[in-house]
């Protein structure tokens, strides 16, 4: 996702106190970037930041960290708060994120993902075998993932890439609009919903195993 350059981009992002710009330093102990000890939620791909922003605002018991990869995007994140306490942001690769945390994140928001439809491609899919294996690296606890998306087939590969993971399907919509799950929109979504598209949703959680040799 590109978009034209924001007038004094550059500014922004360094006058910025959520920006953080060396996060491989936090790893094993993103806490001491929060004023408040609590669980962290993550969004992958946080575009121009309406959702996690919002999650921030509602959700103050929890800390939000949004994952971002070009700064023409995050930069219109910076430009629509200045400050909350349980926020942080970070611009850089998803591929990346075993390099920024250690066991330390409880859930994972997926929204509206790349689909990525040409079939050798899947492996980028935001739900591969591949990323789930880097989620496990990052996950404490009980792991969660929620995925929002308006295609139709990257949902379908989804339910079952993580079924196979060993995730468990907890909440499921294939139209999320008319739902009673909470929903909190993003800026694509909010598009999709005035062209008529259903939104097709999933919580999947991931139950701790314990070793049986034990």
């Amino acid at each position: 996702m590109r978009l034209r350059n924001v007038k004094n981009k550059e500014e922004i992002l360094k006058q910025s106190n959520i920006l953080i710009f060396d996060a491989e330093r936090y790893r094993g102990k993103w806490q001491s970037a929060f004023e408040k000890v609590q669980p962290i939620h993550l969004e992958i791909g946080m575009g121009k930041g309406q959702f996690i922003i919002e999650m921030a605002k509602q959700n103050p018991h929890i800390n939000f960290i949004g994952i971002e990869r070009y700064d023409s995007v995050i930069v219109r994140a910076l430009t629509k708060v200045e400050y909350l306490p349980n926020l942080r942001l970070i611009r850089a690769d998803a591929n990346r994120l075993p390099s920024f945390f250690d066991h330390e994140i409880t859930r994972i928001y997926l929204n509206f993902s790349d689909p990525w439809p040409k079939k050798r491609h899947w492996l980028r899919r935001l739900t591969s075998p591949l990323f789930l294996e880097k989620y496990d690296l990052v996950f404490a606890g009980n792991p969660q993932i929620c995925q929002k998306t308006d295609n139709a087939d990257l949902f379908q590969y989804s339910l079952l890439s993580l079924s196979q993971h060993g995730y468990i399907l907890k909440e499921l919509s294939f139209d999320l609009e008319h739902s009673m799950i909470p929903n909190v929109l993003t800026e694509y979504e909010e598009r999709f919903l005035e062209m008529g598209c259903p939104i097709y949703y999933v919580m999947a959680e991931k139950l701790e195993t314990k070793d049986s040799s034990l």
